[in-house]
């Protein structure tokens, strides 16, 4: 583990970056982008219409301030094995570019504002999935990541309440349609993840993450779960159909797309390189806006 003199001492080598890129890399964005487009399907989603677009931008806001500090505080905690790992050696404080003092008042008072604002501006059950997500993201997921290989099972229920928190935005009141969108992140986030581990298994290893591709030497488990749980995706993307959520054209294009997710995890699970893996992540991360674009666009009501 690099010492903290020896993390500032390589910290005039890093690129330099401005407060904007230092702030962009902090709060994770492209994964806040990815909390706030899949809190936007489920709000209109639950949505009848017209849809109450000063509410919805409540329900964005509170929810992107929330999830930008949960951000944070995650690289707060993980700031010494980020220090070991190629892929985060460069974030805010491994490079010495912000203090641990500072990433805490920064994420600790966006994570608060965020949990006040979506209880007062929108509803205290969406404000409270939004203290669940936080909770089990920073002091449930983040620990086990170094214990156990369960964490990306375990991480992907924070992962998945966005959408649930949407819904509720909307309606006030969690209910069956409302849970098909979390089962959807749910399922999605396994392949999508296990892809990401098992490009980076080196990286994760110089980290003392335990995740899967470094237990399993020949990748036999990490592909036979990527399909099982694409597998289970096929299905359960189809239930907003079968509650009576969206049409027919969502229910077609669903299953096509479901069917190409699962080929390209079955190819994973019998090559297990980095270029299938690669693959398929490539696929996960097209599948999710196209599936979410089909949801919105074919929502009966």
């Amino acid at each position: 583990m690099k010492s903290p003199a020896a993390t500032q001492a390589i910290a005039p080598s890093t690129p330099e970056k401005g407060i904007v890129a230092v702030l962009t890399d902090l709060v994770k964005a492209r994964l806040t982008s990815l909390v706030l487009l899949t809190t936007m399907v489920g709000f209109y989603a639950g949505s009848r219409q017209p849809v109450d677009s000063i509410l919805m931008a409540h329900a964005m806001l509170g929810t992107c301030v929330l999830a930008c500090g949960a951000a944070a505080l995650n690289q707060l905690l993980e700031r010494n094995y980020d220090a070991l790992m190629r892929r985060t050696e460069s974030r805010a404080l491994p490079s010495g570019r912000l203090t641990p003092d500072q990433v805490l008042l920064f994420g600790g008072s966006l994570s608060a504002f965020g949990l006040v604002y979506l209880a007062f501006l929108v509803n205290p059950l969406t404000a409270f999935l939004g203290a669940i997500t936080l909770v089990s993201y920073l002091f449930v997921y983040t620990p086990l990541k170094r214990r156990t290989t369960l964490n990306t099972a375990i991480g992907a229920i924070p992962g998945a309440l966005p959408p649930l928190m949407g819904w509720t935005a909307a309606q006030d009141t969690v209910s069956i349609q409302g849970w098909s969108l979390f089962a959807i992140l749910f399922f999605w986030q396994l392949p999508h993840f296990l892809a990401i581990a098992w490009i980076y298994r080196e990286d994760y290893a110089r980290g003392g993450f335990k995740m899967l591709p470094l237990v399993d030497e020949d990748g036999g488990r990490t592909g036979r779960q990527a399909l099982s749980h694409s597998l289970g995706l096929l299905p359960v993307s189809l239930f907003p159909s079968l509650l009576g959520l969206t049409g027919s054209v969502y229910f077609v294009g669903a299953l096509i797309l479901g069917i190409i997710f699962v080929g390209f995890a079955f190819r994973f699970s019998r090559a297990r390189n980095v270029r299938s893996a690669r693959a398929l992540f490539i696929v996960s991360i097209i599948y999710l806006p196209l599936l979410l674009g089909l949801l919105v666009f074919d929502k009966l009501k």
